[in-house]
């Protein structure tokens, strides 16, 4: 962490003014002005930075977050401050009237090259906020965005005001920050004098080895973790920009960043002189060219003469000198040399106008198809006739020999014909869509037929064809039910009809790419009533707390307690999981209990260096590893005990003869002394899970 000379020096080299200089101090002395807390739907926490030695509130973990890894690992950024002193922003409305009001940024960074605040919104928010008031989010003229009433404040102090998208960001480095973030908080580099050398001998020798077969040939004279622990002391040279170290197949490795540069001067370099290189190609018959962009197929090669078979059928015959020529010009190559992902027009064409039946059926006919051309037995139930499999068989063959993809041929003739859309008139359409945005999709939840009727009624006083109750319900299924449940019922309602949503392309796995990266805790009451082993006192309920990972899905840890959930439940977890592991998680995802949000509970985390995320309370979904588990232990488990609480759901039922009070389970372990009530007997019970990950962190 940069101490007070070393700030003075940096706006003494910007040459900021004594004012500017003042307000940098009172950002660095004063602490965060507000609390991030969960929205809707956001998820907030807090980093464990190493470059500031405190921890570091985000309130987004797909915008903030991703900011603070990379401003954590960007060697021109000193320091960075979350939650600086609030700011006055000035500026004119849509309407033209003037505003003004506080505004607390995310972010204020101090550079080497520029010192300033730094805000951070999705792509989709600042399209919303421009369309609102473009005085106060705009894009630039390079397409960044811009805050001008912002960076108007800024220019006073000769600071800066920047605007982050999410658009900005590289979830390619993201995931692999996230991969090596252990591998860079190493107080020393684990890495043997021996190991090291024979990695760099792999590595030197074939420049550009994917990371899969480094990987491969150190297996014996170094570990996995050697080879990352030089990726990360910059030992090795990886581009963590261009593919996720999950995938070694995919990663190329050099010695040094300057060998990196030497190999891309070699590969990526063209002769200068292309046209004048001899052009050659073995000339046969059977063989196929490609002639401006179309597949010819050579049938024969005489005295002087080269014929050649379009993929139409038409003969084309060609003097030797002249088919030399344009070989050397270019205009005949070898399908080779072309590019491989090219494809011909026409099977673009059938795969553009194929849909998803289309699809189902040619798969099925391809692989009858390709079974008959490999001679394999065919299944007893084809589906077809003979007569239609060797239909298939032939126009798989014309599309290969012609296009180079059979499978074209059998797309090509499973196309839809006839109008498949709507027949009702342009004008009824219209009517049905104003009655459901208008009529159905309110809050007042009115049922279809009377909507229904309310619509025939409109269409006979306005003289146009009134649809039927099949058609217009038809209609309302085709809508978005997301949509319309949150325009009927809310917000909480349409959550449950809400599509499933995998973080899986854009961003990074939803549950980590490896072990002990993403670990949810949770606690729950079990369904049943105890009793004390030697004197029968009844203790209640049992709370159950569990660790669980959320990439290999396996208990971390386990503590059984009939204490109710505290910071003590929380750190005995994390001892339970250290003890077995010998690992620390890197990020634990928690829900909004008092339990988490406990200062000694925090403070242990940021000491090992832990990121903390708070799921938001709306979204049951970001618990459901946890709360799937508790549901199954009760079913399975819990409710097979005698003393089970099932019937206390139906409390009108319950008698003195079927009370769980009157049927309790005794726990056979030690008694403790609850530390909540001295007084009061307590049993606590740790589970162990006895599992274990073989050693280091599977990478």
């Amino acid at each position: 962490m940069l101490d007070n000379q070393q700030i003075q020096e940096q706006c003494h080299r910007l040459a900021l003014s004594e004012e500017a200089i003042a307000l940098i101090e009172q950002v660095r002395s004063a602490d965060p002005s507000r609390s991030v807390q969960s929205g809707g739907g956001n998820v907030h926490g807090r980093y464990a930075s190493r470059k500031m030695g405190m921890t570091i509130q985000f309130e987004s973990h797909q915008v903030e977050l991703p900011e603070i890894y990379e401003l954590e690992h960007d060697p021109t950024v000193l320091a960075f401050y979350d939650q600086p002193p609030a700011i006055k922003l000035d500026y004119l409305s849509i309407d033209g009237r003037r505003r003004s009001h506080l505004h607390t940024p995310d972010f204020f960074v101090i550079g080497k090259e520029a010192i300033g605040w730094e805000e951070c919104k999705t792509e989709e928010a600042l399209l919303e906020l421009e369309k609102k008031n473009p005085n106060r989010y705009c894009r630039g003229e390079e397409g960044d965005w811009r805050a001008p009433a912002g960076e108007e404040f800024a220019s006073r102090f000769g600071l800066s005001y920047r605007v982050r998208s999410s658009r900005s960001i590289n979830w390619i480095f993201q995931r692999n920050i996230r991969f090596l973030e252990d591998y860079y908080r190493a107080e020393t580099p684990l890495v043997t004098e021996e190991s090291r050398r024979a990695v760099l001998d792999v590595v030197t020798k074939e420049q550009g080895l994917t990371l899969a077969e480094l990987l491969n040939r150190i297996d014996s004279t170094a570990s996995r973790d050697d080879v990352f622990t030089l990726i990360a002391s910059d030992g090795l040279y990886v581009d963590i920009y261009e593919a996720p170290l999950v995938e070694p197949e995919k990663v190329k490795v050099f010695s040094s960043t300057q060998a990196r540069i030497a190999c891309g001067l070699v590969i990526d370099s063209a002769p200068r002189f292309e046209s004048s290189k001899s052009r050659i190609i073995e000339l046969a018959v059977g063989r196929s060219l490609s002639w401006n962009g179309t597949i010819w197929r050579v049938i024969n090669v005489g005295d002087g003469q080269v014929s050649l078979l379009g993929a139409d059928q038409k003969l084309v015959e060609l003097p030797q000198a002249t088919f030399e020529t344009l070989i050397q010009e270019g205009k005949i190559s070898s399908p080779a040399e072309t590019e491989t992902s090219s494809t011909h027009r026409v099977v673009q064409q059938a795969l553009a106008e194929a849909s998803e039946e289309d699809f189902v059926l040619a798969n099925r006919r391809c692989e009858l198809v390709r079974l008959f051309l490999a001679g394999a037995p065919l299944p007893d139930n084809l589906g077809l006739s003979e007569r239609s499999l060797r239909r298939h068989v032939k126009a798989y063959r014309h599309y290969e020999e012609a296009y180079g993809h059979g499978y074209a041929g059998l797309l090509a003739r499973t196309r839809r014909r006839g109008f498949r859309g709507s027949k009702l008139p342009i004008r009824t359409r219209q009517e049905i869509e104003r009655f459901i945005k208008k009529d159905y999709e309110d809050l007042r939840q009115k049922k279809m037929f009377e909507v229904w009727g309310a619509l025939v009624q409109s269409c006979t006083k306005k003289g146009i064809l009134a649809p039927s109750y099949k058609t217009f319900a038809k209609a309302i299924r085709r809508c978005d039910r997301y949509k319309q449940v949150l325009k009927r019922r809310g917000r909480r309602a349409a959550y449950q009809v809400e599509s499933f949503y995998w973080e899986l392309n854009q961003t990074t796995p939803r549950h980590g790419d490896r072990p002990l990266e993403l670990v949810h805790i949770d606690h729950t009451q079990l369904d049943v009533e105890c009793a004390h082993t030697e004197t029968g006192e009844s203790m209640g309920r049992p709370w159950l707390s569990i660790m669980i990972d959320a990439y290999s899905r396996r208990f971390l840890a386990v503590y059984l307690t009939f204490d109710p959930p505290s910071y003590r439940s929380c750190m005995m977890l994390l001892r339970e999981c250290v003890r077995q592991h010998h690992r620390f998680p890197q990020t634990i995802i928690v829900d909004g209990g008092s339990e988490f949000h406990s200062t000694y509970f925090e403070t242990l985390l940021a000491r090992y260096e832990c990121t903390k995320k708070v799921r938001p309370p709306a979204e049951a979904r970001f618990g459901s590893i946890c709360e799937r588990l508790f549901n199954t232990t009760n079913t399975q488990f819990i409710h097979n005990l005698r003393g089970n609480t099932q019937i206390t759901k139906n409390v009108r039922q319950v008698t003195k003869s079927v009370n769980p009070k009157n049927h309790l389970t005794c726990l056979r372990s030690g008694s403790l002394a609850s530390p909540i009530k001295p007084r009061r007997q307590s049993c606590a019970l740790q589970l162990r899970g006895h599992l274990s990950f073989g050693g280091p962190r599977p990478c």
